[in-house]
């Protein structure tokens, strides 16, 4: 058939299709927030096809996925209607994206095996579209080294895993297993790198530090923090997100580590502070979130301490300043630091950021009733030179994706003079 265009008429070739976003969802109770998630994504233009296991069921109904998408949701792999021409496979070929939310450890565990045994999981292996994982489950599940092998499987084939979250979970357990929110997987899709639109920090080194670090006393005791580390974990799952290659280190956390390209792990400040300098000559960008010790035990005891005196002396040194060595060294990267306080938070981060010749500084208040160490959330005031922007209470993933908007907003204007 010719179709004939009247003289003069043009046909605009410039608006690309909407990405094309095949949606798995499992049997978790978090499948209820895929109907916001199905409207964010299409907010953005996106095309989104749901694909539900049978257990999906049971937790959102399908009418309700087709009225957000606009289209049938598909459920059976061998449906007589629907595979009238093989028509999982042009599903397969149709995606652009295959994002599975929420991901249970059974459907990780499948996926980790290769197994098509179902229609999502034989999208899985059918298609070459990047696949994306929000997993979702309880805390003991997520940490059970099952889980975690399985995950180590999945990502080495270049699978990409946004979170999971930490907080309170439908369960009653507390911990990390919550799904990331819809905004933030759709934040973090859009951040991603695609043909039109590449990631910010693709081909870009990031030097990370989290978490607590523990001071010996004696072979039992140790000098601590509160830091959980979930601050840290979150800004590095952010900037790996915006395409960064992110190194990790971490203190002792109970969390399990995002998927990075680097982890190392470590227990004292002097062991931090060697695996910071001796990775970060050549990183672009270093981010100090790690709550390091100031001082440690001069002389740490070989064996327990009996509590045979009624008073006890410990004398204390110097710990080093990483976030100071970092800053002072030799074509540094873009040095951010962060600064917990109890009182005159603004006062005392700005001195910091001027002493240490820092390029920005994340402060939060630490010892109140709300945010903080060892919470769900927490709040920014971050200030760099001639600027600052505040950041309200909110969970520590979606501020960690604020923070990291704002880091990359700054590294990119540093590189443009």
């Amino acid at each position: 058939m010719t179709f004939r265009l009247p003289a003069g008429a043009t046909i605009d070739v410039s608006e690309k299709p909407a990405t094309r976003i095949l949606l798995g969802i499992s049997g978790g109770i978090a499948a209820y927030k895929a109907v916001e998630l199905v409207r964010r994504l299409r907010e953005t233009g996106a095309e989104v096809q749901v694909v539900m296991t049978r257990a999906a069921g049971a937790f959102v109904t399908p009418l309700s996925l087709q009225a957000v998408s606009g289209r049938p949701v598909r459920q059976a792999l061998l449906d007589p209607q629907a595979e009238a021409g093989l028509d999982h496979i042009e599903l397969a070929r149709w995606a652009d994206l295959l994002l599975v939310a929420p991901a249970t450890a059974h459907l990780m565990a499948r996926l980790a095996l290769g197994l098509a045994d179902d229609l999502l999981t034989t999208l899985v292996l059918a298609t070459t579209a990047p696949l994306v994982l929000a997993p979702a489950m309880n805390q003991r599940m997520w940490l059970h080294p099952a889980t975690q092998e399985n995950l180590a499987r999945l990502t080495a084939r270049g699978v990409r895993v946004l979170g999971p979250a930490s907080g309170a979970q439908a369960c009653g357990d507390d911990g990390p297993g919550r799904m990331v929110e819809p905004p933030q997987i759709v934040a973090a899709l859009m951040a991603g790198p695609s043909p039109d639109r590449p990631a910010p920090l693709q081909g870009r080194c990031a030097l990370i530090t989290a978490g607590p670090t523990r001071e010996p006393l004696d072979p039992v005791r140790f000098i601590g923090n509160r830091s959980s580390g979930r601050m840290g974990y979150a800004l590095a799952a952010a900037l790996a997100a915006r395409g960064a290659e992110v190194t990790l280190v971490s203190g002792p956390s109970a969390l399990a580590p995002p998927a990075l390209a680097g982890l190392v792990r470590v227990e004292t400040a002097s062991q931090m502070a060697a695996a910071v300098m001796e990775r970060v000559a050549g990183c672009d960008l270093f981010v100090a979130t790690a709550a390091v010790a100031d001082y440690r035990p001069a002389a740490p005891a070989s064996d327990k301490i009996k509590k045979d005196a009624a008073e006890l002396t410990i004398r204390l040194v110097r710990n080093p300043d990483i976030l100071a060595q970092v800053a002072a060294s030799p074509a540094r990267p873009f040095t951010v630091g962060f600064a917990a306080e109890t009182e005159r938070l603004e006062e005392h981060a700005a001195a910091k950021l001027r002493a240490k010749g820092l390029d920005m500084i994340a402060a939060n208040r630490v010892g109140g009733e709300a945010g903080g160490f060892d919470a769900d959330d927490n709040a920014l005031v971050v200030l760099w030179p001639g600027g600052r922007r505040a950041f309200a209470l909110m969970p520590k993933t979606r501020l960690a994706e604020q923070l990291a908007d704002l880091i990359v907003e700054r590294y990119l204007a540093s590189l443009a003079g």
